[in-house]
């Protein structure tokens, strides 16, 4: 029978909050930290407009269409638009490769390898991730280099058809591609970890329900457990994205500086933002070099920035567990 809460003269009552020390504490050191970080954030933007301020004055709209960089000669003509294509292509390179073999580690680490095997490997991909960046461009000058020309050669010879795999001279040395691979090795580390941790959290019951059901292991993780994670597969996509887009030593070792523009990925050649900053710096002058360096490095945040507010609209329409359904 319902009660009726007005003839009884019923009041809802107030729920008042109350949190003790320890809770105020964390409260307060949480909103500091984050409130400092967009504190940070907003300095360092305002100081690279402020020392780019000249760059801009005196190459106005032309900085985002001129392939050239002179801006201590007598023209000060200089852009950035080779400079982030070829870190736009570079980063794209090194996904396409890094985000398979990342899943497939993550699967196999959660899924298929065993118990006593998967707290090392779990290990060892977090030290993977540890080892700097100089140590990976070192790597892959001397070892990884001579043998992805051999691949380069062979790519040329059996599928030049394709654009991007026709070379117009015979070095390969420093190419895009060379570079790409160099900086997939450093993303698979950082990718693997935030899949596999998502992965992990796959509910427990419907995995065994799909087993009961009749499916079998690969099944089970296609209809479950890469459904439930595929916010992660974005999330560690766009971590390994930004962290291509601004890997600078591996890139500045490895590279052949050149400032056109080109399809072809295979023949000797490339650049990046990080890595002509790295190289030009302690050389460039008061006048025009550095505030030009300082523009590029302001572009580059700036599209760091872009990519993770992008990336941040598709994990929130990509919730890890939205899509699966048994």
């Amino acid at each position: 029978m319902a009660v009726n809460a007005g003839v009884l003269g019923a009041v809802p009552r107030r729920i008042k909050q109350t949190r003790t020390g320890p809770d105020r504490v964390f409260r307060g050191v949480s909103t500091g930290a984050g409130l400092t970080t967009l504190v940070i954030l907003v300095l360092i933007g305002g100081f690279l407009v402020a020392r780019s301020l000249p760059a801009f004055q005196q190459a106005g709209t032309s900085f985002f269409t001129t392939l050239k960089w002179q801006p201590d000669g007598t023209t000060h003509h200089f852009g950035i638009v080779a400079l982030l294509y070829w870190t736009v292509i570079i980063a794209l390179i090194a996904l396409v490769i890094a985000v398979p073999v990342s899943i497939a580690c993550a699967l196999f680490i959660n899924e298929y390898a065993p118990r006593l095997v998967r707290n090392w490997l779990r290990g060892l991909v977090d030290l993977l991730a540890a080892i700097p960046s100089v140590i990976y461009g070192i790597w892959g000058l001397i070892f990884l280099e001579p043998l992805l020309v051999q691949v380069s050669k062979w790519m040329t010879a059996n599928l030049g058809g394709v654009p991007i795999f026709a070379t117009v001279n015979t070095n390969f040395a420093g190419s895009a591609f060379v570079v790409g691979v160099v900086v997939s090795l450093m993303v698979v580390p950082i990718c693997t970890s935030v899949m596999r941790e998502v992965f992990a959290q796959a509910p427990a019951g419907e995995k065994e329900a799909a087993l009961a059901l009749g499916s079998t292991k690969w099944g089970m993780i296609r209809t479950v457990v890469i459904p439930f994670g595929r916010g992660g597969i974005v999330g560690g996509s766009m971590l390994g994205l930004g962290r291509a887009l601004g890997e600078t030593i591996a890139v500045a070792l490895v590279v052949s500086p050149i400032f056109t523009v080109s399809p072809q990925i295979l023949q000797s050649g490339a650049n990046s933002i990080a890595a002509h900053i790295a190289l030009q710096f302690s050389e460039a002058s008061p006048q025009l070099g550095i505030p030009g360096l300082m523009a590029a490095g302001l572009t580059l945040f700036g599209v760091t920035l872009v990519v993770n507010f992008l990336a941040s609209m598709i994990v929130a329409r990509s919730r890890s567990g939205s899509g699966v359904e048994l």
